[in-house]
């Protein structure tokens, strides 16, 4: 079972990573597959397409939320697009779209949880260094750091890990290799992702669909989220060793004495 699994997990990694790659011979063009996608996305924008990508974006793919959401979000505010454009109450328009996109990225988020917990860590470290996995941008050092995340922040971690750029896709990997209860996982990461979700589609909303303006906000934005990871690091370790101080206090006073 697990060797079937790899099999179709590595095809269509393979796949991916070749197409990503692939030089065309017929026709000079530098366009990425990553461009045409962004393309063809913004052609067929709809929730299915929205719920779609942001499922590649939170498996192990790496593909950017950041060109799903607010275009999503603003075109959501257009009457002229039938396909988003549900009632003339725009701000529900705009709920509609983090909730498809959390969606999505509960998908994704469940396709590395389960991959984790069917294939196990070996095979997991040994596909991230493997030549498909550093294509996919893998490598077990990554694993290894969102796993020693995990483990230092707890269940919290698939909550948090969702609201920090290089975490967010790989989070769900070292729940999956913990056994994390599903039901607690799935409910951490559907909070993380509606953050994360509610802030990038507000950025479109209020960007009016400038791509400039939403990359000027966007770099901003991790930068204060990369923050608040600090202070959050820096609470559980004043926390650690508060927690330490008091248990030595403890055991020294049940010390019999001389």
């Amino acid at each position: 079972m697990k060797k079937t699994i790899l099999c179709l997990f590595l095809c269509f990694a393979v796949a991916f990573a070749y197409c990503e790659n692939e030089t065309p011979t017929v026709q000079k063009s530098d366009t990425t597959l990553t461009d045409k996608v962004i393309s063809w996305y913004n052609a067929h924008l709809n929730y299915g397409t929205v719920t779609m990508l942001m499922a590649v974006e939170s498996s192990f793919i790496p593909f950017p939320s950041e060109v799903i959401v607010p275009p999503a979000a603003y075109q959501a505010c257009n009457s002229d697009n039938a396909a988003l454009y549900k009632t003339d109450a725009k701000v529900v328009n705009v709920i509609f779209i983090i909730l498809f996109a959390t969606l999505g990225a509960l998908l994704g988020a469940l396709i590395n949880y389960f991959l984790a917990l069917w294939l196990g860590r070996p095979i997991i470290y040994w596909f991230a260094d493997s030549k498909v996995g550093h294509l996919l941008l893998l490598n077990s050092d990554k694993i290894k750091k969102a796993e020693q995340y995990f483990i230092d922040n707890g269940k919290s971690s698939t909550l948090i890990g969702r609201l920090i750029p290089a975490i967010r896709q790989l989070i769900s990997i070292p729940a999956g290799l913990a056994k994390m209860n599903l039901g607690v996982f799935m409910l951490f990461t559907c909070i993380g992702a509606t953050l994360w979700n509610t802030i990038l589609a507000f950025l479109g909303y209020f960007a009016h669909g400038q791509q400039d303006l939403i990359q000027k906000y966007n770099s901003e934005l991790k930068i204060a989220l990369w923050e608040l990871c600090f202070l959050f690091i820096g609470y559980l370790i004043f926390k650690g060793v508060k927690a330490s101080r008091a248990s030595k206090a403890k055991a020294e006073s049940e010390q019999p004495e001389a």
